[in-house]
């Protein structure tokens, strides 16, 4: 009987009777609730106090029916609670098939609660403790997760202490509990995770603000533990208690969370946008060398972006490349427009380029007698920098991995410029000749340190990650001016270090918020190639939101701001 019990409640806790009601008394699709999922910080919002109520109801009812049924014959409380409770948080996958959102169970265990206290199974001041304690968390920090968890850690260690037969209810049910909510206990640590009570503006539904999402990944290793909610990853590694090859091991089984939201910025037109940092906790190699979990990872992202009511998904960085460039993701999920960022991030280029030079000449360089190299010029970046850059210097050295396809590009220059001196190489130390050195590589580790640069040279480093090992800064007069960085309008605040400066923003999120607030979702940047109209709208959109393009070193040198 108490296996029947278990089997019996969980079918019943998988009826979505709640989330049913609010869809035929509103008309209303499941996912316009929910951020995370059915819980009463949305309901609430999004169908108003009546039917969020009468569908808390249907759930108290479902979890005080089958305990009463059981005890109807006898039955211990314990199997049937834990069955519907079950149910509820992890029904059957029709119910995923309905595109109905589990709910957290507040309901369930409200019932729960009501059928002990009627059928006499537990004292009213046992079962008040709990829901002061619930109530009273609630008030104070306004996340219904931490009243949920504290609530029920009350009633457990009084029902303990006292000798209560639910002790052991409460127990397995605290833990089925703090199962279900640990990603929100993570978000709670990330201040990412919504209060109750908080406007829905935060998730994209007042006009007045604009949500994007954006995916990211960590560059090294410790990056995983830049979250509040993860920093206890990097002693047990630095210990060995968990050695590194196990963790780097599992990251791709691991599923994508907010890990921040960007906030603070004011557009021109004096909207605010917030643009939530979605992390998938692969490595720049991983990402690189297993295209399929990468793809797979990229599209639980942006399910989870488009949940979370995010209007555009950008794929920042290694995850541009995945999926064909952002077209497989966006098959998977196309109710969200997904972009990889390219339009904006090749006209950050074509914009910063000149001004570059100009800078390069104002402070005394000559162009017509300097020597420019251009590192991973086989890429299509690189390679349209050095088209940009021939007519103005005497000696352009390309550098890449493939001589034969440097030597056929370095012969349509000769064709067009041949008063210009080139040379190809695959060795990146025959930039230690050039005065001028754009960087545009797809490596995960830098490729230019202090042996590749001479004093007063000048780099413009556009791989991301970056290509240009912080170490250079020790070189004499060097010049590092990050290449495709954005300073986004107003004051933008964030708690994860992006690698980008305070303040800077990679073009390609730069694309994914101008794209979102203009609703132009028709400029995705997807696949390989880029429109020249993509191109221009961005530069135009972006100069009128107030997006200023970064052409100077901040950190070195305070060079005139030409775009």
């Amino acid at each position: 009987m108490d296996i029947l019990a278990l089997l019996i409640g969980f079918l019943v806790g998988s009826l979505p009777l709640g989330s049913l009601f609010i869809r035929f008394t509103t008309g209303r699709e499941a996912k316009d609730f929910s951020a995370h999922n059915l819980g009463i910080e949305n309901v609430l919002h999004f169908v108003g106090i009546k039917v969020a109520v009468a569908s808390f109801l249907l759930d108290v009812l479902k979890a005080f029916g089958v305990l009463a049924l059981f005890d109807y014959f006898n039955v211990g409380m314990l199997y049937p609670a834990l069955g519907v409770y079950l149910g509820h948080l992890y029904p059957l996958p029709f119910r995923k098939r309905l595109e109905l959102p589990r709910g957290r169970g507040n309901g369930i265990l409200l019932g729960i609660f009501a059928a002990w206290l009627v059928l006499g199974v537990a004292p009213w001041w046992l079962l008040a403790i709990p829901f002061l304690t619930y109530a009273g968390l609630i008030l104070v920090t306004r996340y219904v997760t931490l009243g949920t968890l504290a609530g029920l850690l009350a009633l457990f260690a009084t029902a303990l202490s006292t000798g209560q037969s639910v002790a052991l209810s409460s127990g397995v049910l605290l833990i089925v509990a703090l199962w279900r909510h640990r990603n929100s206990i993570a978000r709670i640590f990330d201040r990412t995770e919504p209060m109750l009570g908080e406007p829905p503006s935060v998730h994209g539904r007042n006009p007045n603000v604009v949500l994007a999402a954006f995916m990211i990944h960590p560059i090294t290793l410790e990056d995983l533990w830049q979250p509040r909610s993860q920093r206890w990853l990097g002693p047990l590694v630095s210990s060995k208690w968990l050695p590194e090859k196990w963790l780097v091991r599992l990251l791709p089984y691991l599923n994508p969370r907010v890990q921040d939201e960007i906030s603070g910025i004011k557009l021109k037109d004096g909207r605010e946008l917030r643009v939530l940092l979605i992390g998938g906790p692969m490595l720049p190699e991983q990402i690189r060398n297993d295209e399929k979990a990468a793809v797979r990872m990229a599209v639980k992202a942006a399910k989870l972006a488009r949940a979370r009511g995010a209007e555009a998904f950008g794929l920042g960085a290694f995850w541009s490349t995945v999926g064909n460039k952002g077209v497989d993701v966006q098959k998977a999920v196309p109710d969200i427009a997904i972009t990889n960022g390219g339009a904006y991030t090749a006209g950050t280029v074509k914009a910063a380029v000149p001004g570059l030079l100009t800078s390069f000449a104002l402070e005394g360089g000559n162009l017509r007698q300097s020597c420019a190299a251009v590192v991973g010029a086989n890429g299509v970046v690189a390679f349209g920098v050095a088209r940009m850059i021939a007519p103005e210097i005497s000696e352009l050295i390309l550098i890449g991995r493939d001589k034969e396809r440097l030597e056929r590009s370095s012969e349509t220059l000769r064709a067009k410029y041949p008063q210009l001196l080139i040379k190809t190489s695959t060795d990146v130390s025959a930039c230690s000749e050039a005065d001028l050195i754009f960087t545009a590589t797809s490596d995960p580790r830098p490729v230019l340190f202090v042996k590749h640069v001479k004093p007063g040279a000048w780099i413009f480093d556009l791989g991301r990650p970056a290509d240009v090992d912080e170490s250079i800064r020790e070189v004499p007069g060097v010049h590092i001016i990050p290449g495709g960085v954005v300073k986004p309008p107003g004051e933008m605040q964030n708690h994860l270090n992006l690698h980008f400066g305070s303040g800077m923003i990679p073009a390609c999120m730069a694309e994914t918020m101008i794209m979102t607030a203009t609703k132009a979702f028709d400029r995705q940047s997807l696949g390989a190639q880029t429109k020249s109209a993509d191109i221009e709208f961005y530069l135009q959109e972006g100069e009128r939101l107030g997006f200023e393009i970064v052409t100077r070193d901040e950190r070195v040198t305070k060079v005139s701001e030409l775009v």
